[in-house]
């Protein structure tokens, strides 16, 4: 007879096809959270979500927020056991540019191995991984040996606007030990990986006002001060020749790498001259004295996202624009603080604006970074499910990206996390053709499966939740 592991894993193995067919029905709901005329279809996913929760063994139901809903379920039958919080989405990015796509994006194709379809890895495929795990345990045993609540929201893809009013209100109802997220990649494909750093997030629109209209070139020029030009100075003054941000105050806190974390990056299978080759880049660059990995996941970023301003059409146009307009973003680590960076951030802008024009700066976001000790019992045991679930132990890596939900769970409810994803890095997310590799979905379901025994055994046992 299979022992229950065993057991729990071959019903995951024979049921690849219908989870399969659960996430093509899953993605051919357009739950696009950034466009209002999407607003059905973002319930839709959020009962498709509760419904799951419901089959697999769990309660399961809709709740609501100032926004789009909230799919939520919970298995409590282990009294004195941890309790674990299960996060995801199941809203997506919008689809465009159509064009771009080799198979309608609403309509799940499989090709090499690999299912194509918004939503398939970010994040619904993901979501799925629990639940179909979740269900593996309960149908083979009628039990779990951990505690565990699911909350799927729908916001996270527009910045999740009011999932912090939600973890408020229902904080209560979340309470738990610790939060699993499947919402990142591991670092490359055969490479199992564990994420326990991300970076937040600030960012700024700042406006530069010249003349109340545009003016002649040749009558004004060289008399009134160009917009543009005053933006481009502005913008420049942001950083030094060596790439290091010129703010006062801006790397406040920021916590240099130690030696191990280094040689940890440096041992990862990083190429960066193919890296650069990739993106259609002649190299990378960036801060000196740092290599990219570092850079990319431990050190802090101050980037023009977008500038415009004055005549953008064919041809010439001789004139010296009203105004001049540039996206700022900055993306944190651990021990800033976020307003103090956009602080210190406005008060530069404003000092580096020449004479002859007014500058107006609105400031975003306040997203912290988060980081998680991969000593922690929870990432141990994530360790060890990912190891016995891929085959081979996990590297422990950062990502540059902000989920900001997990920067909610560890401010307001000051809760440890453990990002456990297994999507790919080429998985197109946010792009056309975004896909989610099969090896990676049906070996995150074992994983997941794993999971739950392993954070049973690490975690101290908890109080009735």
């Amino acid at each position: 007879m299979l022992s229950p592991p065993d057991a729990r894993i071959a019903f995951i193995r024979a049921n690849r096809e219908r989870y399969l067919s659960e996430l093509t029905a899953w993605i051919a709901c357009p739950s696009i959270s950034a466009d209002p005329a999407y607003a059905a279809d973002v319930r839709a996913s959020a009962e498709t979500a509760a419904a799951r929760m419901r089959a697999a063994g769990l309660s399961g139901e809709v709740l609501e927020t100032d926004g789009h809903p909230v799919a939520y379920g919970a298995w409590l039958g282990a009294p004195g056991a941890p309790t674990i919080l299960i996060y995801g989405h199941h809203d997506v990015q919008p689809a465009d540019p159509l064009a771009l796509w080799t198979t309608p994006p609403f309509e799940a194709s499989v090709r090499d191995g690999k299912i194509y379809g918004r939503g398939s890895v970010d994040d619904k495929g993901q979501v799925l991984m629990h639940l179909a795990a979740i269900e593996a345990h309960l149908r083979l045993t009628g039990t779990l040996p951990i505690n565990v609540k699911v909350v799927v929201e729908g916001e996270e893809e527009i910045g999740s606007p009011n999932f912090e009013a939600f973890l408020a209100r229902e904080r209560e109802r979340l309470s738990c030990d610790v939060v699993v997220v499947s919402d990142t990649a591991v670092f490359a494909e055969d490479v199992p990986s564990l994420t326990v750093s991300l970076r937040g997030l600030v960012h700024w629109e700042l406006t530069v006002h010249g003349p109340a209209g545009d003016l002649h070139s040749g009558y004004y020029g060289g008399v009134v001060r160009n917009p543009l030009e005053a933006l481009a100075q502005i913008l420049a003054s942001l950083k030094d020749p060596a790439g290091r941000v010129a703010v006062a105050g801006f790397y406040d806190g920021v916590r240099e790498l130690t030696a191990a974390e280094r040689a940890d990056y440096a041992q990862l299978p990083f190429d960066a001259a193919r890296e650069a080759a990739a993106l259609g880049v002649p190299e990378l660059t960036g801060e000196s004295g740092f290599a990219p990995l570092e850079r990319m996941w431990r050190r802090p970023t101050l980037e023009i996202n977008g500038m415009y301003g004055g005549y953008q059409g064919p041809g010439g146009k001789t004139i010296v624009p009203s105004f001049a307009r540039a996206k700022i973003s900055a993306r944190l680590v651990p021990a800033q603080e976020p307003e103090h960076v956009k602080r210190v951030v406005t008060e530069h802008l404003r000092r580096a604006a020449p004479s002859g024009v007014r500058v107006e700066i609105e400031a975003h976001g306040d997203v912290r970074a988060v980081e998680t000790s991969r000593d922690h019992p929870a990432v141990a045991a994530a360790a060890r499910a990912m190891e016995r679930g891929f085959g081979k132990p996990p590297v422990f890596i950062g990502t540059g990206g902000t989920i900001g939900p997990v920067s909610s769970f560890d401010r307001i409810l000051g809760l440890p996390q453990v990002l456990i994803g297994v999507g790919l890095p080429d998985d197109a997310i946010h792009a056309p053709n975004e896909k989610f590799d099969l090896g990676q979905f049906y070996g995150g379901i074992e994983t997941m499966a794993y999971l739950y025994d392993e954070l049973a055994a690490a975690l101290p046992q908890g109080a009735p939740r």
